[in-house]
């Protein structure tokens, strides 16, 4: 069975060069530890794998076998550098088409293991890691949540290939009863259910938008440059008040608002 495409492995290997991908992890999620501007910095990615023993994850998709080796991932990368004095940048490269949507995944807990992944990509960030989540396709649903969403800073490339939301549109069809042409409709109108980069960079959680193709690996020198002003720019930040300022979100800021007076009160 041949390897399916994935920007995930494509940009993976443009960033890290020829520095090896470590053992020990399935085939469907590939660390590789490199350096970032003379920082060490540990780059995961999940990728298809056509040869998993779970079927929804031969495409890319993130479940129980990737939710906990991502988890293992960043908390080895913790452990490496917890007596350090600089702790390495962790790089998540996104391109997770979903979670993982089965019924062997359900019954053994999916929930659990995309959960372990996303706290720690949380604890690292909160114990000073440089967390940034590159994405470089699809970033869906549980997947994204999983891999990247809990980064200090979010950057994407450019092109129809990247999409961000929280289903794919043939899901959100089947739940909206509409047709595919009636939720791509209905994206022009509603911002949120929109699946197009600029519209989620209007929500105000992305960090950076960069005007490089995704299917353009050639210019990885312009996305490494934005990967450490990225570093630079989160400096020593441990939370996620970036996204939380944002001017353009003032229902969210509001219902914040009104959370803290009302776990305060």
């Amino acid at each position: 069975m041949n390897e399916a495409p994935s920007l995930g492995a494509e940009w993976l290997s443009a960033l890290v060069g020829e520095a090896p991908v470590q053992s020990g992890y399935p085939a469907s999620v590939r660390v590789v530890d490199g350096q970032l501007a003379g920082r060490a910095a540990r780059f995961i990615a999940v990728v298809p794998d056509p040869h998993s023993r779970y079927p929804r994850a031969r495409n890319g998709e993130v479940g129980l076998a990737e939710g906990w080796a991502l988890a293992r991932a960043v908390r080895e990368a913790m452990a490496a550098d917890d007596s350090a004095d600089t702790r390495r940048v962790i790089v998540a490269v996104i391109d997770v088409p979903s979670q993982a949507y089965g019924r062997t995944e359900e019954a053994y807990g999916i929930h659990q293991a995309l959960a372990a992944a996303a706290e720690a990509y949380a604890r690292a960030r909160q114990a000073g890691h440089p967390v940034i989540g590159l994405i470089v396709g699809r970033a869906m649903s549980g997947g994204f949540l999983a891999h990247g969403y809990q980064a200090n800073r979010l950057l994407a490339l450019s092109g129809e290939s990247v999409q961000v939301h929280a289903m794919g549109k043939q899901a959100a069809a089947r739940i909206t009863q509409r047709s595919v042409e009636g939720v791509e409709a209905l994206a022009r109108t509603i911002t949120p259910m929109a699946y197009d980069i600029d519209s989620y960079a209007s929500l105000g959680l992305l960090h950076r938008r960069l005007d490089v193709a995704a299917e353009d690996t050639s210019q990885v020198a312009v996305v490494r440059e934005a990967l450490v002003a990225a570093v630079a720019d989160i400096g020593g930040r441990t939370d996620l008040a970036d996204r939380f300022d944002d001017q353009g979100r003032p229902a969210s800021m509001a219902v914040r608002r009104r959370l803290r007076e009302q776990w305060a009160g």
